[in-house]
């Protein structure tokens, strides 16, 4: 660069203010892996140094300012040029001029709107970033930050029970229940399995978790299905009066919250899938959604007023708006 007269490059470093003791979490990347990122909730300040670093000290660096900026993102993976932003903040950290030295600037996002779980799916991905440009004339000098994004919810009101039945005519009756519909991500499902009726051959039962990732709207829509778990109920015939208790552990499992609607771009809807398959390799099957949510593990006292907002935020909780105290007991429980 410095051959076309356009002064010297920097390193860009960007550091939290509470990088030493900030809780960091596991998120899939794009290829698979999991990175440990930074993680932060809804209305939660966002600050920090960005330390531009000359390569070659006492070279001027000509520029067209330096800014941060702040971004919540979605991105299609069919529509990789088009980026939608839900979150934008910039602040300016240097006007046009020249850097002659090594220089750092402080900047803060006072209590951020983050409404939205960060999530990488099979088409879709939506993330939250720093970026800090310094501007040039041929070509900007970057660098990104990714954070992670968790949503808290408080535990729902209603939370009633699923019942079901599978039947096929004077074949098979069989009966289950489930003792909630709605699950946080550390949840036990417990249930219970009735045989009425069994006329077929029944040689093997099992319980799937399905993940349905929807994108797109009108005749654009996808819709991937990925079994996130596989749990055996039985391996043989069953007999008629017999009944099968259930208890599934979603603790070890790669669950998100349930997304409707995520800023009108995609969802993620989850459903326990009852699978039959009898002796002749039929398949049986009936499904059912259910609800899941994040459980804060951290006390409301010690979070920010927004922050309790952005917590109580829960579908289905039939009083959001409910007490600080009455959140704190809730996550006591």
């Amino acid at each position: 660069m410095n051959f076309f007269g356009f002064g010297q490059t920097a390193d860009i470093d960007i550091v939290l203010n509470d990088a030493e003791t900030r809780k960091k979490a596991e998120h899939n990347s794009e290829d698979g892996k999991k990175d440990k990122y930074f993680l932060f909730f809804d209305g939660e300040t966002v600050s920090g140094k960005v330390n531009v670093t000359l390569k070659y000290p006492g070279k001027r660096l000509e520029h067209n300012g330096i800014k941060v900026e702040f971004v919540g993102q979605i991105e299609l993976y069919y529509d990789r040029g088009n980026h939608h932003e839900f979150v934008s903040l910039v602040k300016d950290l240097a006007r046009p001029g020249e850097l002659t030295q090594s220089q750092t600037f402080d900047f803060e996002f006072t209590h951020v709107e983050k409404p939205y779980e960060s999530y990488t799916g099979q088409n879709v991905k939506l993330r939250y970033f720093l970026k800090v440009t310094i501007g040039r004339r041929l070509s900007d000098i970057t660098k990104e930050l990714d954070i992670v994004v968790h949503t808290l919810s408080t535990y729902p009101d209603l939370n009633s029970s699923i019942k079901m039945e599978v039947g096929i005519e004077d074949c098979l009756h069989i009966e289950f229940e489930y003792n909630k519909s709605k699950y946080h991500l550390k949840d036990v499902i417990v249930g219970k399995i009735y045989f009425l009726l069994v006329r077929i051959k029944i040689r093997h039962m099992e319980i799937d978790i399905i993940r349905r990732e929807t994108t797109g709207t009108g005749p654009s829509v996808y819709n991937e299905n990925d079994t996130i778990a596989k749990y055996e109920i039985m391996d043989g015939a069953p007999v008629r009066g017999e009944s099968i208790p259930i208890r599934l552990f979603l603790a070890g499992y790669e669950l998100t919250p349930t997304m409707k609607d995520v800023n009108k771009k995609f969802s993620v809807r989850y459903f326990l899938n009852l699978v039959l398959i009898d002796e002749e390799d039929r398949r049986y099957f009936k499904q059912q959604e259910i609800i899941l949510w994040r459980k804060g593990d951290i006390v409301k006292k010690s979070m920010s007023h927004q922050a309790i907002i952005a917590a109580q935020r829960f579908e289905g909780s039939s009083n959001p708006e409910r007490s600080h105290s009455q959140s704190a007991e809730d996550d006591k429980s």
